[in-house]
């Protein structure tokens, strides 16, 4: 079964970045410059999550050439900054968080998709600090509208007070198979934000075509019927040299083509 044109417009399934060596000779074709592998995924798959923007700062320049390197209807997530959310005390990131919102990302465009805040493992849910944080997530940057997926990562955050201050804020849960990670999902946000962490290496796709077709039954479910939603979907790790192959499944399960 396939997704109706006007759902599909809605569905991302991409990969996380785009260099990486094992990717090579197996998603990229043999002998294909390592300068032009963005322009190759971009062409198989139509979003790709930025890893390398939460551990250095990239110019407006960069994020032009990526824009002007990708197809249109290609779509960017960013994970922001890390001295925005490794703190201790999330309230003191103003200056963090308009460091990265304000270094150029806007020149991605049409292409900006969500920007993920990504907090550690050991950092638990506090209420008020935790808002405070919220309340300084820019709305928009350059007249484009941002948004927010927040990957939390300590069991403490599986509660209703977390949801509750998520819609506050117009934020959305990032949601993970991890076993590492609280599972957490919002059957109410705006968007849906997937990343899919237990791709096995015996497995061609990563994911058996049995659970490839359960992530597209849940994708279909999301950007169909009243309320037709944005839904995106990355393959990132566990046997990471398959997520590739898992991501183009996924597609294909979906009738997506680019």
């Amino acid at each position: 079964m396939n997704t109706t044109a006007s759902s599909s417009k809605h569905i991302r399934i991409g990969i996380g970045g785009w260099t990486f060596e094992p990717w090579r000779d197996n998603f990229y074709p043999s002998g294909l410059a390592h300068s032009k592998e963005l322009h190759h995924a971009s062409r198989r798959l139509n979003a790709i999550e930025v890893n390398g923007t939460y551990y250095s700062s990239f110019k407006p320049p960069t994020f032009a050439k990526w824009h002007s390197e990708t197809p249109d209807g290609f779509m960017f997530s960013l994970k922001a900054n890390r001295f925005a959310t490794n703190r201790r005390v999330l309230a003191d990131a103003g200056d963090s968080i308009a460091r990265f919102v304000e270094s150029g990302i806007s020149e991605l465009k049409d292409k900006l998709g969500p920007i993920v805040w990504q907090f550690m493992p050991s950092k638990p849910f506090e209420p008020g600090d935790f808002e405070a944080f919220l309340a300084l997530l820019p709305k928009a940057v350059d007249g484009r509208q941002l948004r927010h997926a927040l990957d939390v990562r300590h069991e403490s955050f599986a509660t209703p007070a977390f949801l509750a201050l998520t819609r506050r804020y117009g934020c959305v849960p990032v949601h993970t198979d991890s076993p590492k990670f609280p599972a957490i999902a919002d059957a109410e946000a705006d968007f849906a934000y997937l990343r899919l962490m237990r791709s096995e290496a015996d497995v061609p796709t990563g994911y058996t075509p049995e659970a490839i077709a359960q992530w597209a039954h849940g994708v279909r479910t999301w950007t169909s019927g009243e309320r037709p939603r944005d839904v995106f979907v990355y393959f990132i790790n566990g046997a990471k040299e398959r997520a590739p192959a898992g991501a183009v499944a996924l597609m294909a399960q979906l009738g997506l083509q680019v």
